[in-house]
């Protein structure tokens, strides 16, 4: 939930009257582009697009049309067009799994031709759904005059790494590698609003020299010498860190993945011990590319056997699946357990994943792989939340956790799947935790079935009501636990709580005045409004006066917010909501007044600017090519959470029972409940800061 949206749309307002006298042309996406192809295209820079575009900061899909805020626009348009209508050129759509080599020797033409017809190969490489020049056949770099001069160019270009520390600055950077901030931005789009310390940036340009050590009496041999050239030099870049309640050594040195002794060498003040706000210099990261790390103490000796994965369909079948992602776990914050392996633990496990890939269906389908992807939502859901859980599994790999996963196709629609069948061929009996289906009665049906063999069966998606199952885990909070919290949470602070409810918002009302007694509800006028004076005279002064509005009513929402501004002089006033409100994020609200109110809402995931964070949205980007969205996710967050419960040398169920813990987005805080069966209720208290961003409350 944002409300940037609407400080954005002032940005568009006043960025489209400086471009009105400029020819502002629109261009739809196609597949495979990103912001910094069609910047290229277009000779502008990245920046130039968000202005217009703001919402394309998150990225852009396939069909999305975009402004393009440039005179040379329709130029570069017709120059395209007429590209592609010349009877000598051929217009290319790259397919899956198709290479240089391959469309080269489709085409019968160089390599070299080829690249210099699409410059931004050399950068970018191939990408699925790219549209490529092929030029007549026969031609060469040579031949293709209009091309030769950009290819020599983009073929001297090289590229390196640099991570960002503390203090650094965009122009810093760019005079360090000799570069402009124009080009970092251009080629680091996540950089145009801010520069993250952590953040792995991609630089053109010369690396900064090195101080040469001069030569020592004893050099080495010829053979030793050329053996040390051939090996990759890490250089440790640094950031700043501030000590949080609790951390020690131990815990520092697995986050930092450093010794006590160099700890201490980096900070003399460690000398006293660790100290609560201390602020240290640590290891931020290399300038060559390394695989990033998840954290867990350290193994005695490597498992005999690797993690397997594999998808099979219902009939036994199957498809194997090689690729392997890098991962990061995130550390949890002081109220939650940081599962770790058990030292000595090394039973092997077994994690069952059921997804609804529905391959019996997509092969008897004659709609093209390509096809369904593109329109069927429920499978582009599956194959996010599949690529999140195979980074958790691939974390786990680097970890040597011993656990061997499986991961089927539960075959399901909303009334059914082939999960009996599954059962039937005893696949999934031995698990020790099974992941999925993803419908609730689904889930329902197999943690039914498998509760003979106290297997638990882990509910990944749905939100529904369940049915009281003990051996059922439903990890997404329900609407009413969501509620409860954040008036859990303004009790807990002795705030004074206030209901501005329209009449509309009868079920609001309802859940109110049975569920959260205390609650004072403020008078409505005869037409439906909100009496001012009635909620001025409840609030009360030296006490936090917490203000539920509920209403999708403009005028109403500008009265209260206004009333709650004019409070603000004589009491502590927050506005908090229940659940997201659309009307919010239209320009007729003003953000400021919002943050002003420091608006408090809760949420079941989680916005983090951490640097473990923001590397783990790196590295998503880098082996998938988009952003990681809210499935993709919540797929490494359930995934990864459930294998490292399995390895404390406890049951699954056991430490359901005992911990609270918190990954990339999501916080899994399970609790029996009544009738039976296990919930989550690991919801954050979200609020606007004064520096515009979203902080955890609780």
């Amino acid at each position: 939930m944002k409300y940037y949206s609407t400080l954005l749309s002032l940005v568009f307002m006043v960025t489209c009257s400086a471009f009105s006298q400029e020819k502002v042309v629109k261009y739809t996406v196609s597949s495979g582009e990103n912001v910094n192809q069609i910047a290229v295209k277009f000779k502008i820079t990245p920046y130039d697009i968000y202005q217009l575009n703001p919402d394309a900061r998150n990225g852009v899909k396939p069909n999305t049309v975009l402004l393009i805020p440039t005179k040379t626009a329709l130029k570069t348009e017709a120059s395209v067009a007429k590209t592609a209508g010349n009877t000598k050129d051929i217009i290319h759509e790259v397919q899956p799994k198709e290479t240089f080599y391959s469309i080269e020797h489709k085409y019968g033409i160089s390599d070299e031709a080829l690249k210099a017809a699409n410059p931004f190969l050399e950068k970018d490489g191939v990408q699925i759904g790219q549209k490529l020049v092929i030029p007549a056949k026969g031609s060469s770099g040579k031949n293709v005059a209009s091309y030769s001069k950009p290819a020599k160019t983009a073929a001297q270009e090289k590229y390196i790494y640099h991570d960002v520390v503390a203090k650094e600055t965009k122009y810093s950077i760019a005079k360090q590698y000799n570069t402009t901030v124009e080009d970092l931005e251009k080629r680091n789009p996540e950089i145009v609003s801010s520069l993250p310390v952590g953040y792995r940036i991609t630089i053109k340009g010369t690396a900064p020299k090195t101080d040469t050590p001069a030569p020592v009496a004893n050099a080495a041999k010829p053979a030793e010498t050329k053996k040390a050239a051939e090996t990759p030099k890490r250089v440790t870049t640094y950031m700043e860190y501030q000590v949080k309640p609790k951390e020690t050594f131990y815990s520092l040195g697995r986050t930092f993945h450093i010794t006590q002794e160099e700890l201490t060498e980096l900070n003399p003040s460690l000398s006293e011990g660790v100290k609560e706000g201390m602020v240290l210099k640590v290891p931020s990261g290399y300038l060559t590319p390394t695989p990033i790390i998840a954290q867990s103490q350290p193994v005695e000796k490597p498992i005999e056997k690797p993690i397997e994965k594999s998808i099979d369909n219902s009939s036994g079948g199957g498809i194997k699946i090689l690729e392997k992602v890098k991962s990061e776990t995130i550390s949890a914050n002081p109220e939650v357990v940081e599962l770790t392996k058990k030292r000595g633990q090394n039973d092997r496990k077994k994690l069952v994943l059921l997804l609804p890939f529905n391959l019996a269906k997509m092969q008897n389908d004659t709609m093209s792989a390509a096809n369904r992807i593109k329109n069927d939502k429920f499978l582009n859901m599956t194959l996010d939340f599949y690529s999140g859980a195979m980074m958790a599994i691939d974390s786990a790999k680097t970890l040597k956790l011993p656990i061997d996963v499986a991961i089927y196709d539960s075959g399901e629609t909303k009334t059914n799947s082939n999960v009996s069948s599954l059962i039937a061929q005893n696949k999934l009996q031995d698990a020790h935790a099974v992941i999925g289906p993803f419908y609730q009665n689904n889930a329902e049906t197999t943690a039914n079935t498998l509760r003979l063999y106290n297997i638990p069966v882990i509910s990944p998606l749905s939100k529904d009501s369940a049915n009281p199952i003990d051996n059922l885990y439903q990890t997404i909070p329900s609407n009413d636990v969501v509620r409860n919290s954040i008036f859990d949470y303004m009790r807990s602070k002795n705030g004074n709580i206030v209901a501005v409810v329209d009449k509309k918002k009868e079920s609001v009302i309802s859940y109110i005045k049975q569920n959260q007694k205390g609650v004072v509800f403020a008078a409505l006028s005869e037409t439906g409004g909100l009496d001012v004076a009635n909620l001025k005279s409840l609030l009360i002064p030296n006490r936090m006066n917490y203000v539920v509005m509920e209403t999708g009513n403009t005028a109403m929402i500008k009265t209260t917010i206004k009333a709650l501004l004019d409070s603000q002089k004589s009491c502590q006033v927050q506005l908090v909501i229940l659940e997201p409100n659309s009307t919010l994020d239209t320009d007729e609200i003003s953000f400021e007044s919002l943050v002003k109110l420091k608006l408090m809402f809760p949420s079941v995931t989680r916005e983090s600017d951490e640097p473990a964070v923001l590397i783990f949205d790196k590295e998503y980007r880098l082996k998938n090519k988009v952003n990681p969205g809210t499935y993709a996710t919540r797929g490494f967050d359930v995934t990864f959470d459930t294998m490292m419960r399995l390895v404390q040398g406890k049951t699954y169920q056991e430490t359901a029972d005992l911990m609270t813990t918190e990954q990339v987005d999501n916080k899994f805080q399970f609790y029996r409940k009544e009738d039976g069966g296990h919930a989550n209720k690991g919801v954050y208290i979200l609020y606007y800061d004064s520096d515009l961003t979203l902080k955890v409350a609780n």
